[in-house]
């Protein structure tokens, strides 16, 4: 009997070794495959979401360029020489412009929307602040006020354009 046990020892643990080790293969070769699959999946997908990222990006720097207030007043002329409807109307196409871009925060990062975001805010404040000048009486005297301000300053753009150019470099 006792013999019996050790025969049955003797093939017992070899099978036993063999079976985990073929087992820890097999799982290895599994999460291989599966990892292979899913860098496959995320490559493809990436050749189809690259150029609508690097579109945003496009998009979304026009939108700064188009908000600069250099740019901005040199555009869009005052309907009147009322202030605050000269006012009214440079809010209102920032804000145009915005909204047709506001699909493209899905392809851009959240900081550098929080970013783009806060460029258009300062535009505004910019804009409002300018307005509420006491040396502002008029459309034309609005526009010379916010010119005024950033000969020493740059635009609030700037900053948010130098984001989206290093994101973007970051990407090749």
């Amino acid at each position: 009997m006792e013999q019996q046990l050790l025969n049955l020892l003797m093939y017992t643990i070899p099978t036993l070794v063999t079976g985990a080790i073929a087992y820890l293969f097999f799982r290895e070769h599994i999460d291989n495959e599966n990892n292979r699959r899913h860098f496959i999946i995320k490559r493809d997908l990436q050749k189809e979401s690259y150029p609508l990222r690097l579109q945003a990006y496009e998009r979304m720097s026009l939108f700064l360029e188009r908000i600069k207030p250099q740019k901005l007043l040199t555009r869009v002329n005052p309907t009147s020489s009322n202030k605050e409807d000269y006012e009214n109307l440079l809010v209102a196409t920032i804000e145009q412009e915005f909204e047709h871009n506001l699909t493209q925060q899905v392809y851009v990062s959240d900081q550098c929307w929080s970013i783009i975001l806060a460029a258009k805010n300062a535009t505004i404040q910019l804009i409002r602040k300018a307005n509420m000048n006491e040396k502002t009486d008029s459309a034309d005297k609005l526009r010379e006020v916010v010119l005024t301000e950033l000969i020493d300053k740059p635009a609030p753009s700037n900053a948010a354009l130098s984001y989206i150019k290093e994101e973007v470099s970051e990407m090749w």
